[in-house]
Parts: C-alpha cells; sequence; structure tokens
C-alpha cells in the first residue's frame, strides 16, 4: 500500500491509501478504522490488514491531483539521520576538503533533525537570512512500525513500517557550528518527507533501491542504497541497543555522491530553483525554493 496523510483544501489531514491516482480515504471504509498514520502504525500489522482488507469497499476517494500531501508521518517522536554511509560521498567531500576531519566508516554516525523541520512532499523549502550553505542530501527514509528495543540484525525487518523519500536538507556552516551536527539539519522547513509511505511488502530489498537527485534539470546524485556501509539491519539493531524506536520514527540513511557541498567551488541551492528526489519503487518529492519569508517573533 502507499499510505498517505492528505488535506482537501482547508481541513485537517486524513489518513488515505493512494489506488491507481486517486486517494482512498481511509475512515471513510468503515469507521473504526484508525484515523491517523500514527494510530495506524501503532495498531500494527493487525492494522495494516484491516485497512488493506476495506478496501475493496467504496470509500470517499478524491483524484490525487485535488489533494494535498503533507509528510505521510507529520510529527514522530524521532527523525534520526545517518551520516557517513555512501563511500562515494565520503570521498568527494575528502576530495574538496581536504583539511576535513571525514568521519570513520567502521562506527555508525547518527544526529538528529527536530521533527518541527518536517514538510510535506511538495511544500515549499526555505533558504534562511542567516546563511547561504544550504545543501540537498537525497535518502531513503525508514519508518518504524514497532516499538522495539535490543533488535538483532536478523529480526530488524520486522520493526519496519515502510519506506520513503527524505532529503536531509543540511545548512553546511550551521552544521559546522555543532559537533552533533542537529542545528545544521533542523531549520525549519528542511526536512521534505514523501510522497507516501510504501509500506514493506512492496519492496523486495531496500538495500538496492536507485537514488537519484534533480535542481531543476540537471541530474546531481545518481546512487543505490547497494552501496551503503552500514546495511539496515546493523542500523536498527545499533540504534535500538540505545534507546527504543516508537511506531512512526523515521530514521534518514545516508546520501550518495553529488551533493552540492563537496563540489569546487560548491553549487548551493538558491531560491527559484526546484529539488527533486527520486527512489525506485517510492516515487519522488519535489520542493521549490523560496527565501526565507519575513515574519515577526511570536509574543
Amino acid at each position: 500500500m502507499k499510505l498517505v496523510t492528505y488535506r482537501r483544501g482547508a481541513g485537517e489531514g486524513r489518513l488515505g491509501v493512494v489506488v491507481n491516482n486517486e486517494v482512498v480515504d481511509v475512515v471513510s471504509l468503515d469507521l473504526s478504522l484508525p484515523a491517523t498514520m500514527l494510530d495506524l502504525l501503532r495498531a500494527g500489522p493487525e492494522g495494516l490488514n484491516a485497512v488493506r482488507g476495506a478496501l475493496s469497499g467504496k470509500g470517499v476517494r478524491a483524484p490525487l491531483s485535488e489533494v494535498t500531501l503533507s509528510s505521510p508521518v507529520p510529527r514522530p517522536s524521532k527523525y534520526l539521520a545517518l551520516g557517513a554511509n555512501y563511500t562515494k560521498h565520503l570521498e568527494e567531500f575528502a576530495k574538496s576538503h581536504p583539511n576535513a576531519s571525514i568521519p570513520s566508516t567502521k562506527q555508525q554516525h547518527w544526529f538528529n533533525k527536530q521533527v518541527s523541520c518536517i514538510i510535506g512532499p511538495y511544500d515549499a523549502i526555505h533558504i534562511p537570512r542567516c546563511s547561504v550553505e544550504v545543501d540537498f542530501e537525497g535518502e531513503l527514509g525508514i519508518v518504524i512500525g514497532t516499538r522495539c528495543r535490543h533488535v538483532p540484525p536478523e529480526r530488524a525487518h520486522q520493526m519496519i513500517a515502510g519506506y520513503v523519500v527524505c532529503n536531509d536538507v543540511s545548512v553546511r556552516d550551521w552544521q559546522r557550528l555543532s559537533p552533533t551536527a542537529t542545528l545544521g539539519k533542523s531549520f525549519d522547513t528542511h526536512g521534505p518527507v514523501g510522497p507516501w509511505l510504501t509500506t514493506a511488502d512492496e519492496i523486495a530489498d531496500p538495500n538496492r533501491l536507485r537514488v537519484r537527485t534533480w535542481i531543476d534539470d540537471d541530474l546531481r546524485q545518481d546512487g543505490n542504497t547497494e552501496e551503503f556501509i552500514h546495511k539496515i539491519p546493523q542500523m536498527i539493531s545499533f540504534l535500538t541497543t540505545a534507546f527504543t524506536l516508537e511506531p512512526g520514527d523515521i530514521l534518514s540513511t545516508g546520501t550518495p555522491a553529488g551533493v552540492g557541498g563537496a563540489q569546487v567551488p560548491p553549487r548551493y541551492l538558491k531560491a527559484g530553483q526546484r529539488c527533486r528526489i527520486e527512489i525506485e519503487g517510492l516515487g519522488a518529492i519535489d520542493n521549490p525554493m523560496i527565501d526565507e519569508p519575513q515574519s515577526t517573533v511570536s509574543p
């Protein structure tokens, strides 16, 4: 299934399933079904199976072109991202930044993206007033489906609800301000996710998916998750050694070579451009870049 959180007009976000370029409203199929993505994921495999079984009913349907898609999981409890997980990406940074400290590939290097950065698959990314070093990172995202701790690698696949396309937007100079990288990874609007959550049963091998990023019509990244240094079972096992993962948590798995900050000279994002990231079998997100709107401090 392709699960979405969507709106029609000014309405609140609703849970839907994409079928033949239409969105089927889940609750309209059966009032007893979960009303939100988090509620559905917390219901576990039984909840997903209940939705699958109900899809043969009529339900309320709308053309995909007539709804607004939000991030499939708008507010997960955690959004974690893995750095330094593609060898070619590390090599390009070592070449363009010879004096920089390159992370060791022997350990996994995770950082936190604040969940307030998450936006939908077609929403605008802001170029902040405080920096011009805004970069893109096309990444495969894992959505956790089962509350879990101390997961052995051979059972990791059982913890996955599905997969999404992520853009780990990075403000490079602010990223360097913190050893954890969190500041530069968490600016508002710098977490596009979508376009839907493709359930795990539809992806035969997530460690073998093509990942491509275009800036306007220029192909910048063309990699494959088979290049992962740390595979998905090891990611989940490693993280759950430290803490519990919850249904809806997003794990972004690293980016292939081609990012703007590794070019000479750097090719950072600018207002007026578009960033499209496509992952084999998962669809694409496509976000315009705009200057950060003027705002006032909240009281």
